[in-house]
C-alpha cells in the first residue's frame, strides 16, 4: 500500500495535541482590527482548541497526526 497523503493546507494550519485535540490560530484579526472592540483583540490571541465537530472534519485530512 502507498503512503496516505497528508492534506497540506491542513498542515499548515492545524497541529494535533498529545491529548488529541486540534489546535487553530484565532480568526478575525487579518484586517479590520480599527472596528473590532479591545476586548475581542484581546481575547482573539494565540491559538484556541476546535469544537469536536470540526475535529471530525480535519482529523480525516491528517492521516499521521495522532
Amino acid at each position: 500500500m502507498p503512503k496516505m497523503k497528508t492534506k497540506s493546507s491542513c498542515k499548515k494550519r492545524f497541529k494535533v495535541t498529545a491529548s488529541g485535540r486540534v489546535v487553530a490560530g484565532q480568526a478575525g484579526k487579518r484586517h479590520g482590527m480599527i472596528k473590532r472592540t479591545n476586548k475581542f483583540l484581546r481575547n482573539a490571541r494565540g491559538t484556541t482548541t476546535l469544537s469536536k465537530q470540526d475535529e471530525g472534519i480535519i482529523k480525516p485530512m491528517m492521516p499521521y497526526a495522532r
